[in-house]
């Protein structure tokens, strides 16, 4: 994510605590957070994928993503 995406992030987030939002700045903070998650889930879906753990044996595993019920 870009830089002054995120430095919007956090100004809407201080002004939200200072004096409030308007409508307008609800649903911007709205979307930007939810690209800021989407691309978080994207970086850590990456590392994941790429992680392994390694008993005292020797033997390697890597993760595998949980099936969900």
């Amino acid at each position: 994510m870009e830089q002054a995406k995120l430095d919007r992030i956090n100004a809407l987030a201080r002004k939200k605590k200072a004096e409030g939002l308007t409508p307008d700045e609800i649903l911007e903070q709205r979307a930007l957070r939810e690209e800021y998650i989407l691309e978080f889930r994207a970086g850590l879906r990456g590392i994941l994928d790429n992680t392994y753990i390694e008993y005292p044996d020797g033997t390697r595993v890597k993760v595998e993503q949980k099936k969900q019920p």
